[in-house]
């Protein structure tokens, strides 16, 4: 599957439909069950996570929202002062050490060089700092088709992401499974959700939809620090197209 950005209309088209606050719910349920509360914690969501942020910000001393520039942004929170970044995931405008917790979705799947994206998870994390990445399984039936965010970038096992984990000095922690429903818009599957959420998690947790797995900053083995020149450039979203820089006087 292509590793390409899902674009932001079409991401918040789905959490707005009923299938995708179907999945919101169950995401959001699977991750509570890791995360209670974040009492004073800085928060950072990566990806597309606003649907999931609006959960945990309210305990947090502040919550931001960066979305890569490959997929845009939108502005979050919609009624208060905006938390939102267009950021490249190798590069994040944090200082060393800032963020308390970071939680990844529709982000992975998407990253141009997993191991590089996580190097910069770690960078921002303080010491004993957690992470949350949320990706889609391989071997689950959301990532086989295409109508959901789900279905596209590079699904992942649950080894492949411990051991990306591992490699990037990261230690795996508590893990959880969400949606076992099948991502159907058909009534009949939607209302049997709950109950094949319920049996799915207890009889086929390796066949989910999505692979949920919490992680800490390992401190004990330091990650060389090298400087490097930024290899991306933004482009002004906004600057008019088609109008010469310069032009000649008469």
């Amino acid at each position: 599957m292509s590793s390409m950005h899902t674009d932001i209309v079409d991401l918040r088209q789905f959490y707005h439909s009923e299938l995708g606050r179907m999945a919101e719910q169950s995401v959001s349920a699977a991750l509570a069950s890791i995360w209670a509360r974040l009492p004073e914690e800085r928060l950072l969501g990566l990806g597309y996570a606003v649907p999931y942020l609006e959960r945990f910000r309210a305990d947090t001393e502040r919550t931001f929202a960066f979305m890569p520039a490959g997929q845009g942004a939108v502005n979050w929170p919609v009624a208060d002062l905006s938390s939102t970044a267009l950021v490249f995931d190798e590069e994040l405008p944090l200082p060393d050490s800032s963020i308390d917790r970071v939680l990844m979705v529709h982000s992975l799947e998407f990253a141009e060089s997993p191991r590089e994206t996580m190097k910069e998870i770690w960078r921002v994390l303080a010491p004993g700092g957690r992470l949350i990445i949320v990706v889609p399984n391989r071997r689950g039936v959301w990532a086989q088709m295409e109508h959901t965010p789900f279905g596209s970038g590079r699904p992942y096992s649950r080894g492949q992401l411990t051991a990306l984990l591992r490699e990037t000095n990261f230690t795996p922690g508590a893990t959880s499974e969400a949606l076992f429903f099948p991502p159907s818009k058909r009534k009949l599957a939607l209302r049997l959700r709950h109950g094949l959420e319920r049996f799915g998690r207890s009889l086929w947790p390796a066949f989910s939809g999505v692979i949920i797995v919490e992680a800490q900053k390992r401190l004990y083995q330091g990650l060389p620090v090298a400087a490097r020149a930024s290899r991306r450039v933004f482009v002004p979203v906004l600057a008019p197209r088609g109008i010469p820089s310069t032009r000649s006087r008469p």
